[in-house]
């Protein structure tokens, strides 16, 4: 998710600010020029290895296309690893992410990635449920590397091969492969005690609010959690549609998130600060995400 701006194999929510969520802003697509691209996970794409990554059946109509890899059909439950320094997450900041997490399945929300389908054409469901919560005490430090985010999710010994296992780090710590320069967070995969599992990285915005947020009040009243929010539905709804990198994303490597960062429809103010949308007992300002219908377009339901 890239943000930069106003944006392992990864895909992130690049700055502007924008991850998975989209190349946009300053930061430049990783070898542009002719042919398609793929995604990388850090929200800017690569050439395939062949020059031109293919678009396969479905979808071409609509501005992103399937490229043949496997999706969550299934449905999928989300981890969160809080991973806490010397400045670690509040309970409140806690409480404002598992309710977003724990309320996302079965949301108007979360129903465009039933827009999307597996191989045989069948939709993906509006399934997603979270696990209970973990923590790592800053067993890393506090600048890690794209491995050692591994091995933080490594070492929580992952065995849900339909799980999104996410990494946010405190507000002290860092991936010191871009966080607030070039990404907010990324969604990956890698195989771990045999197993292929997702997973992926979630910073905290209240280390680089002028990046990773985008400068409205919080809705929660925490720029480090409200602004997190976005980014792991960011992550959590390209994690579904392309966990291995593979399956759904346009010419240019953007996944169905990236072409939607840092959009987000009407909003309104609920006497706290800025949301689009209510899930739980709690008000949000998520990105909308891209809808894979009727040409392609950004929403906030379906």
């Amino acid at each position: 998710m890239r943000k930069l701006g106003t944006a392992v194999t990864v895909s992130a929510l690049a700055l502007g600010l924008v991850s998975s969520m989209a190349w946009a802003g300053s930061i430049k697509p990783q070898g542009a020029g002719n042919g398609e691209l793929a995604p990388t996970g850090k929200g800017w794409g690569v050439h395939a290895p062949d020059g031109n990554a293919k678009p396969g059946g479905g979808g071409a109509g609509n501005g992103i296309f399937y490229h043949g890899g496997p999706v969550m059909s299934s449905g999928a439950t989300i981890h969160y690893i809080w991973y806490q320094c010397s400045q670690p997450w509040s309970s409140t900041d806690q409480s404002i992410l598992d309710n977003l997490a724990s309320n996302l399945g079965g949301s108007p929300y979360f129903n465009i990635n039933t827009t999307y389908t597996d191989a045989n054409g069948v939709a993906l469901p509006n399934l997603v449920s979270k696990a209970a919560d973990v923590t790592d005490n800053c067993s890393r430090g506090t600048s890690l590397t794209d491995t050692q985010i591994q091995q933080v999710v490594a070492a929580q010994n992952p065995t849900d091969s339909n799980g999104i296992y996410l990494v946010l780090t405190s507000q002290d710590a860092t991936a010191s492969s871009g966080f607030c320069t070039q990404y907010c967070g990324w969604h990956t995969h890698a195989s771990i005690g045999g197993r292929d599992i997702k997973y992926g990285f979630i910073g905290n915005p209240a280390r680089c609010p002028s990046a990773c947020s985008n400068g409205t009040a919080a809705p929660n009243g925490s720029v480090g959690a409200d602004g997190a929010a976005s980014i792991i539905a960011h992550e959590i709804e390209e994690a579904y549609t392309d966990p291995d990198l593979n399956a759904w994303y346009d010419r240019r490597g953007a996944e169905n998130a990236d072409k939607c960062a840092w959009t987000f429809g009407t909003t309104y103010n609920n006497g706290t600060g800025v949301a689009n949308v209510h899930l739980g007992s709690r008000d949000y300002l998520i990105q909308q995400n891209w809808v894979n219908a009727s040409g392609g377009f950004c929403a906030m339901s379906h």
